[in-house]
């Protein structure tokens, strides 16, 4: 009786086809190996001007793909001692032609984008590597910035509410991390190469799309980008939207108001809570209550829809989002806590009010 391998060698599966397709790339670049050994620094680093006049001289991305990882592989054995293995290649392959790489931790992620955003940040747009938070932005950043400094490359760090360039020459550990030099947001934004998290990614497009005039906009054209951990970001973090929006008028009064109004109302008398509708709706009983203490004769009439505004905002706060687990408090700063992953996420906020 035929098993399942015998079935699969015979009629392979479209995976098994699409690695059998780069197995003649890996095979070109491992012939390149011995080639570029032999060259100095000096030379490894020149290689990047030469990749760029074959650009400009009309050669695709694809045809100096051999040699350009091939490039790569050295400088990251000169730089951190690590070496691209022939799996690692096909996911650098995978991750250009704009496809999903699934790699398991341990296999090495973070040394198969250098692959893809090499060559793709010679075209001089730009390149991306979009993950997850601020600490693995920097970290990857510095660690790997060592490959691109090697091939004459400049990188930036976008963080919350810093930007930084990889510079080995600067020593002092701003965040924690040597080597990462402060520099302008437009800056950063303008190396070969960028790390950041999909938020200020997100919200730097967002401000730019404010922004007055040119000269106020920090990102250029997008280009390339690659997402680590894409099922987190573009699934489970998708679901929250990035909401920015002008400055609003002042209105501390009002929320310290609603804060004590809603202390006095008493849950399932005067409010219900439905925690799977993540909602909470005002009894009979409770906007009488209300209109009494406020001296209001009708909340809901259409001159006092801010008022009703205000309540549901401040009933929401008081029975939906709970200190230390849907948010914690840093330094006097509310920063929410990501509901999928654990994770902080600092300079995002709740809207209508919440926050």
């Amino acid at each position: 009786m035929w098993g399942w391998g015998f079935l699969r060698r015979l009629i392979p599966s479209w995976n098994d086809r699409q690695i059998r397709k780069m197995e003649p790339i890996v095979e070109q670049i491992n012939s390149l190996e011995s080639k570029f050994e032999r060259f100095s620094d000096e030379e490894l680093k020149a290689q990047t001007d030469l990749f760029r006049e074959s650009l400009k001289s009309g050669d695709a991305l694809d045809e100096i793909l051999p040699p350009a990882f091939a490039c790569v592989r050295e400088a990251a054995k000169r730089a951190i001692q690590q070496r691209h293995f022939d799996v690692q290649l096909m996911g650098g392959i995978t991750l250009h032609l704009g496809r999903i790489s699934e790699m398991k931790t341990g296999e090495g992620k973070t040394l198969v984008a250098t692959l893809p955003m090499y060559l793709n940040a010679l075209e001089g747009r730009g390149a991306h590597l979009v993950t997850v938070n601020d600490y693995l932005a920097r970290r990857d950043a510095c660690w790997m910035g060592a490959i691109y400094h090697k091939l004459g490359l400049t990188v930036g760090v976008i963080q919350h509410d810093a930007s930084f360039t990889y510079d080995p020459t600067y020593l002092e550990e701003t965040v924690g991390i040597p080597h990462l030099r402060p520099i302008a947001r437009r800056e950063a934004y303008r190396c070969d190469i960028t790390y950041g998290t999909n938020n200020e990614f997100g919200f730097d497009y967002l401000r730019d799309n404010m922004a007055i005039s040119l000269e106020d906009q920090v990102q250029r054209e997008l280009n390339y980008a690659i997402v680590d951990e894409v099922d987190s970001i573009l699934i489970d973090e998708a679901r929250t939207p990035l909401i920015i929006s002008g400055p609003a008028e002042k209105a501390e009064d009002l929320y310290q108001r609603f804060t004590q109004v809603c202390g006095r109302l008493r849950k399932g008398e005067d409010y219900t809570v439905d925690e799977k509708a993540h909602t909470v709706i005002v009894t009979e009983d409770g906007i009488a209550k209300v209109e009494k203490t406020i001296g209001c004769t009708n909340l809901y009439d259409p001159g006092n829809i801010k008022l009703v505004h205000h309540l549901n905002a401040a009933l929401k706060a008081k029975e939906l989002f709970r200190r230390d687990k849907e948010y914690v408090v840093e330094r006097g700063q509310v920063i929410i806590v990501d509901e999928f992953t654990g994770r902080l996420m600092p300079g995002r906020r709740w809207s209508d009010g919440i926050h």
